[in-house]
């Protein structure tokens, strides 16, 4: 079984210092044999491609509000030959809406069980554990991040998907956590 690289970045991320420079760089060369390896990208809604707060409306309208640049990074990781998903417990036309936009259709709402939801992404497309990829952030993901050959999580995930992630991200859920991920995963396609 592949444990964690244990390489991870203090709550305070956003600080730049010399240290956590050098830690960044680290922990992207000791997961580079695991992402040369991935052909799908799955992630998690609410708390990854959303800052994890629930919005309504004077009317009680759910929103959510989701990072144009993680979206734009999701197209070009699409461009680049990549497989995506959405994976999320959640079942709102808000996904449903987003997850068209970025053309992925490889959706799995209301899913309560991530990891029999990735064995179906596995049988589709013919894939094993160590070329999926996951991000998530909070205690629903664990399982599914235990089992993928590329972990991540936003700055702001859980301490106990911190602990389980190849991959902390600099960045918050909702506000450029997959971006940064896709990020990596381009850099590898660069001459």
């Amino acid at each position: 079984e592949h444990r964690r690289s244990g390489l991870h970045c203090e709550s305070d991320c956003g600080v730049e210092s010399p240290q956590k420079t050098r830690k960044y760089a680290e922990m992207k060369k000791s997961v580079l044999p695991r992402l040369k390896k991935i052909k799908m990208l799955a992630t998690d809604v609410d708390g990854v491609l959303t800052d994890s707060g629930m919005y309504y409306s004077e009317n009680g309208d759910e929103m959510k509000k989701f990072s144009t640049r993680d979206g734009m990074g999701l197209v070009l990781l699409r461009k680049a030959g990549y497989k995506l998903a959405i994976i999320t417990s959640e079942d709102t036309r808000i996904v449903e809406r987003r997850a068209a936009k970025l053309k992925i259709t490889d959706l799995f709402q209301g899913a309560r069980d991530k990891v029999a939801a990735m064995e179906i992404l596995m049988r589709r497309h013919s894939l094993t554990w160590d070329e999926l990829a996951y991000i998530g952030d909070d205690v629903n993901d664990l399982e599914v991040m235990k089992k993928v050959g590329f972990a991540a999580t936003p700055a702001d995930g859980t301490d106990e998907n911190k602990k389980v992630a190849h991959y902390i991200t600099k960045k918050n859920g909702g506000g450029g956590c997959v971006r940064e991920i896709c990020d990596l995963f381009l850099s590898l396609r660069k001459p």
